[in-house]
């Protein structure tokens, strides 16, 4: 029987790529505290205000607004920090869904990738 043979990514470009993730999380995490001191939902005075029809219909969609974006920052901080996971791990660069490496062009577009492209477009599919 033979075994197959782990590759990993060496620690000269994990390194990096370490760093870069962390650096976006927190980037990711400041945009999403940004965003909750935009919503006009969270003005404590908006509660006793006795608004026109048009400005709480602006309320409304600024409020969907903002929480569209928020969902969208979760979906992303979600992705970094199960990539930050696999590089603790040892296992970043590899498919979690067929264990296979994922390309590096992958990657270095999106660093925080946890699948090739083959699964990600039969995901997609």
């Amino acid at each position: 029987m033979e075994k197959t043979k782990v590759v990993k990514f060496p620690m000269t470009i994990l390194g990096p790529i370490r760093d870069f993730l962390s650096r976006k999380e927190k980037k990711l995490i400041k945009r999403k505290k940004t965003l909750t001191k935009e919503d006009p939902f969270t003005d404590v005075s908006r509660l006793a205000d006795n608004a026109a029809p048009d400005t709480e219909a602006a309320e409304q969609t600024s409020h969907a607004r903002v929480s569209a974006m928020k969902r969208e920052l979760d979906r992303n901080l979600i992705q970094v920090r199960k990539a930050l996971t696999r590089l603790k791990l040892g296992k970043y660069g590899i498919c979690e869904k067929c264990g296979q490496m994922i390309d590096t062009e992958r990657l270095m577009i999106r660093p925080e990738a946890t699948t090739c492209v083959k699964c990600e477009t039969k995901k997609e599919a």
